[in-house]
C-alpha cells in the first residue's frame, strides 16, 4: 500500500428526498431514530466525522441539495468500516423502512470517494462528486459500494488528472 493510500479516508454522501416534512407525523418514526443512529455511527469502529448543522446534532436542517432533500455526509477510516455500520448494525433497520419516509431515487443517491486523512469535505464538494457519478458513472473519483475503487487506485487516478486551472 502506498503512503498516499494509507493516509486516505473514505467519504460518503447520500441524499434522500422526503415524502413529507420532518415535522409531519408520518416522518416522526424516522426523526425519532436520528439521535440513536447518529450516536451509533459516532461510536462505530472506523468512524471519523459527520456533517452537522451549526449547533445541531445532525445535518437535517441543512438543505444544500434542495428544500425537500436531506443529506448525510460522513468520513470513515475504510470502506469496510462504512459497510459494517451501514449493513451490519441497527442502521440496516432504518434502511429497510426508508420507503416510508423517502422517495425512490431513479439516479444515484449515494457516492463514495477517497479523501486525505484529516480532510472534511463540504456539502458542495460532496454534491459535485455525486453529480460526477450521475453524469459519468463510477470512477476512482466517485463510486459506489458495488463499483468501488481502492485508495491506491484513486490516488493513482488523481495523479494522472491535469491540475485544476485557477
Amino acid at each position: 500500500m502506498t503512503a498516499s493510500a494509507r493516509a486516505a479516508h473514505l467519504a460518503q454522501l447520500n441524499i434522500a428526498t422526503l415524502r413529507h416534512p420532518l415535522d409531519d407525523p408520518r416522518t416522526a418514526p424516522f426523526v425519532e431514530m436520528l439521535d440513536p443512529v447518529n450516536a451509533a455511527a459516532d461510536a462505530a469502529p472506523g468512524f471519523v466525522w459527520r456533517l452537522v448543522g451549526d449547533g445541531e446534532a445532525d445535518a437535517t436542517g441543512l438543505r444544500p441539495a434542495g428544500e425537500d432533500v436531506i443529506v448525510n455526509l460522513s468520513v470513515w477510516e475504510s470502506q469496510e468500516a462504512l459497510w459494517d455500520f451501514t449493513y451490519r448494525s441497527g442502521h440496516l433497520e432504518v434502511m429497510r423502512q426508508r420507503r416510508d419516509w423517502f422517495e425512490r431515487h431513479v439516479r444515484a443517491h449515494l457516492v463514495l470517494w477517497w479523501v486525505p486523512a484529516g480532510h472534511r469535505p463540504t456539502a458542495g464538494e460532496a454534491l459535485e462528486r455525486l453529480a460526477d457519478l450521475q453524469a459519468h458513472g463510477p470512477s476512482p473519483r466517485a463510486f459506489t459500494f458495488a463499483s468501488s475503487y481502492t485508495a491506491a487506485e484513486a490516488a493513482e487516478h488523481l495523479r494522472a488528472e491535469p491540475a485544476p486551472q485557477p
